[in-house]
Parts: C-alpha cells; sequence; structure tokens
C-alpha cells in the first residue's frame, strides 16, 4: 500500500507540474526552456520524502482533514524549499514565477484527490487495507467492525474477533467470525506482521487491561485502544506523558476565537473570488424561475442560526404557489407517504416542486442566494445542516452543539449521501462535525462538495 500511495502522489505531482510549465509554454506563448524544466523531474522525490517523514505512508488511519492538512503543510514546505534553493543559486531569472505558483496550487489539489480515487480503485480490487483482529466481541466491537466495513478509507480489514466469552466463540459479529480467546490472538501475528490489533473493551477493568496490553496484544506493532469516551471529540485529541500517567489533551478548536476568524475571513475570500461567476449564473436562474411558473423567484424560510436565534435564509422558489396546501391534499389521496414525510421532512417525489426546481434541487443551485446569508453572517459556508423548531425534539442533547456553530451551506451531511441518509444519520454527522470542527474540516469538505453535487448524488 505505501508504494502505491507513493506512485500515485509522484505521478499526480508530476503532470501538475508539467501541465503547468506546458501551457504557459503553449498556450500563453512563454518560450520556455523545457529540458530546464525537465532536470527538475528529480526533485518529486523531494516531496515523496517529506510526505514520507509527515506519516503520509502507508495512509491507513487518516481522517480527511488530517491528511488535507498534512499533505498543504509538505507540499508548501517544499515548494518554499525550492523557491529558497533557486533565490540563493541566483538562478530565479530561470524560472517563471506563474508556473511556481500554479504548480504549488494545482499540487495541493491534486493530491488528495488522487489519493481519494487511487484508495476507491485499490479497494474495489481488494489492494487496501491492512488485516485487523477485534479483541471483544461485544457492542462495541461490533460498532468497530462495522465502521472498518463501512469506512474503507481507513484501511482497516476486520478478520477476526477474539473474546474470552465461551458463549461467543464460534459465532458471527458483524459478519466476522469470533475465532477464540484473546490469547489466541498472538497467532495472527505469525501469519501477518503488519495486522493491527484493536482492543473494543471500554469497561474492562485496570488489571485485565494491562494484562492483554502486555500480553496478546504486546505482540502487534499497531495496537488501537478504544476507550469509554463515545460523544467526545475524536480527530483533535492528542496523548501525552503526565509524569507517567496517560493524558488525553482535547483541542477545543471550535472555541478558538482566532480560528473563527479564519473561517469567516476564508469563506468571504471565496465569495468575493468568484463573484463574477455568480452574478450571471444568480441572473440567469432567476429569470428561469420567473418564466417557468407563477409566483416569486425568491422563497425565505425561517431556520435557527446560531446561538439558538431565527434567522431568514432565502433559496430560489423551486414548489408551487401554496405549497403546503398540495402538499395536505397529496397526503390526503397518499396517506401511506405521511410516515415518510413526518420521519424524514422530505418526500422522494414531491408534488409540490415544479420542473425548474427540480433540476435546481438537483444540482444544488437553488441555494445559491443563500451566499447572501454568508455574507451577512446568518449562514457560514461549512455547517450544520439549517433545521427548523419542529426538528430540535429529534436532535435531543444534540441540539446545545448543534447552536455552538452557524448552520452551513454545504456540510458534512452534504457530502455523505444527502437524502440518502437517514434522519438519525445526518444528526449524528451535524454532531460529528460540531465536536470535532477545524478549518480544515471546512477546507475538506468545500473540496468535496463540487464531486457530490456534479454527481447529483443523494439529490431529491
Amino acid at each position: 500500500m505505501t508504494w502505491i500511495l507513493m506512485f500515485s502522489d509522484a505521478i499526480a505531482l508530476f503532470l501538475v507540474f508539467y501541465a503547468s510549465v506546458l501551457v504557459k509554454h503553449y498556450v500563453f506563448e512563454g518560450h520556455l526552456s523545457l529540458l530546464l524544466y525537465w532536470r527538475l523531474a528529480p526533485c518529486i522525490a523531494l516531496f515523496v520524502a517529506m510526505n514520507a517523514l509527515v506519516d503520509l505512508y502507508p495512509g491507513i488511519l487518516l481522517s480527511p482533514p488530517e491528511e488535507l492538512k498534512k499533505l498543504t503543510q509538505s507540499t508548501s514546505i517544499i515548494f518554499l524549499a525550492l523557491a529558497g534553493g533557486v533565490f540563493l543559486s541566483k538562478q530565479g531569472t530561470l524560472f517563471s514565477r506563474a508556473i511556481f505558483i500554479t504548480a504549488w496550487i494545482g499540487a495541493i489539489v491534486a493530491l488528495p484527490v488522487c489519493r481519494s480515487w487511487v484508495r476507491r480503485m485499490a479497494h474495489r480490487w481488494n489492494w487496501w487495507g491492512v488485516p485487523a483482529v477485534i479483541l471483544g466481541a461485544g457492542e462495541t466491537g461490533k460498532l468497530v467492525a462495522e465502521i472498518m466495513s463501512r469506512e474503507h478509507r481507513l484501511g482497516l480489514k476486520p478478520v477476526a474477533f477474539f473474546d474470552d466469552d465461551p458463549g461467543r466463540i464460534g459465532t458471527n459479529v458483524a459478519n466476522v467470525p469470533v475465532v477464540g480467546p484473546l490469547d489466541a490472538a498472538i497467532k495472527i501475528v505469525d501469519v501477518c506482521r503488519d495486522a493491527v490489533a484493536v482492543l473494543a473493551m471500554p469497561g474492562l477493568d485496570r488489571a485485565k487491561l494491562l494484562e492483554v496490553l502486555e500480553g496478546t496484544a504486546s505482540e502487534y506493532r499497531h495496537v488501537i485502544l478504544i476507550p469509554d469516551l463515545f460523544g467526545m471529540s475524536s480527530l483533535w485529541v492528542s496523548a501525552f506523558d503526565l509524569s507517567g500517567v496517560l493524558g488525553l489533551e482535547v483541542h477545543q478548536k471550535l472555541l478558538d476565537p482566532q480560528r473563527q476568524r479564519i473561517k469567516r475571513c476564508m469563506e468571504l475570500f471565496l465569495i468575493w473570488l468568484f463573484v463574477h461567476l455568480i452574478i450571471p449564473l444568480f441572473g440567469l436562474i432567476a429569470l428561469a424561475v420567473k418564466l417557468s411558473s407563477r409566483g416569486t423567484v425568491f422563497f425565505r424560510h425561517k431556520r435557527i442560526g446560531l446561538g439558538g436565534d431565527d434567522i431568514e435564509i432565502w433559496k430560489f422558489r423551486t414548489m408551487v404557489v401554496n405549497a403546503d396546501a398540495a402538499l395536505g391534499e397529496y397526503l390526503e389521496v397518499h396517506p401511506d407517504l405521511r410516515i415518510e414525510w413526518e420521519t424524514n421532512h422530505k418526500l422522494a417525489q414531491d408534488p409540490r416542486i415544479t420542473p425548474i426546481g427540480r433540476f435546481l434541487r438537483v444540482t444544488s443551485l437553488d441555494e445559491l442566494p443563500q451566499l447572501w446569508n454568508v455574507v451577512r453572517g446568518d449562514l457560514s459556508l461549512v455547517g450544520p445542516r439549517p433545521i427548523v423548531w419542529d426538528e430540535v425534539d429529534k436532535y435531543k442533547d444534540g441540539f446545545s452543539l448543534y447552536k455552538k456553530v452557524r448552520p452551513g451551506l454545504t456540510g458534512l451531511w452534504q457530502i455523505s449521501g444527502r437524502s440518502e441518509t437517514t434522519y438519525d444519520e445526518r444528526i449524528r454527522l451535524d454532531t460529528y462535525y460540531v465536536r470535532n470542527w477545524s478549518v480544515w474540516f471546512d477546507i475538506y469538505i468545500l473540496l468535496k462538495t463540487p464531486e457530490v453535487v456534479f454527481r447529483c448524488q443523494g439529490a431529491c
């Protein structure tokens, strides 16, 4: 797996760099010495070496924001080092700054995209992932196995459970066999030295836990301990030594005003950067909505904003006039769909939606006016899904977290299946986002959103 990702990174960097050179040379008539740039090809090894130094290989157990952060930092360090080397060698006039900057930005975008594609293909061909054994076949172990099977980017393939409960041995948990007691897990190491052990017994007493860690688990190179800390931040937690006592530091990025300001500035900059494309598109959609059906161009609806305050968000109108009455009449005729509506607050085939409205919803272009809400500070570009007060009861304790951030134009729910997800899953994704928020998480979601929108994944 390490070599697959190394090769992927090298190819992505090569293509980005020489695409920048060829565009400058042939499209903008830069009259460059192509041989001069060809001699820089060995420098690609520096990028791969830097990625290795920051633990980007073999690429397992990396969350998307963490990987994006490390890739951006390592790539930027090498580009800055190359710029410094060119300056100190007094050869700055030989190289194009436009090529340098274009390749820099292109590499930051291309590397995570290429890695994601390679992982997907390698998983499809069963090349991706290392065996993982789970110590503990209880509810926690079952949850861990289900997550591993679902989230292939983690790079862990559950192959066996081990548990000291005789009643569980010989059964299957989450389609994974329970093959023996805990001490039998040592046999897996003899077959595969790269196997990962996951200790999923959060209720284990201290003495037994130390016995397992210093006995069976000590034979594994990598051991993951699942603590009884469900419901807390999981991305930005680091371990430290407190004079021989293990401590866990939880980075409350959500409470850092400096990071919040960076998030706000980044969003306003992105809107300003693309405003020349947004305004003509805005005008065309407004005209299409006006000509396609009777009614206003825009639709306003109350949602819950930061701190639980009411906000009004804007959308292009996608429904017929008197939509609520039309929905009531439709549910009277189709009472079997009332459960779907009450559960998800959505209908797969909504009779209220106009033909142009359906297109706008599939492409998410109906939400374009919400950029004004972002400028006003009612919404963020990235955040939890905007909800109404009728949905608060379903969020339960998660609503206190929801109120701590502005709702988003896009978010983790948007890139995780949209309408294909259940309502409970949407709540879980919103809660996960708030607990693990960071600027890098936002950048990852923003980069992922166009792919999901263009594929119309989970659109309704």
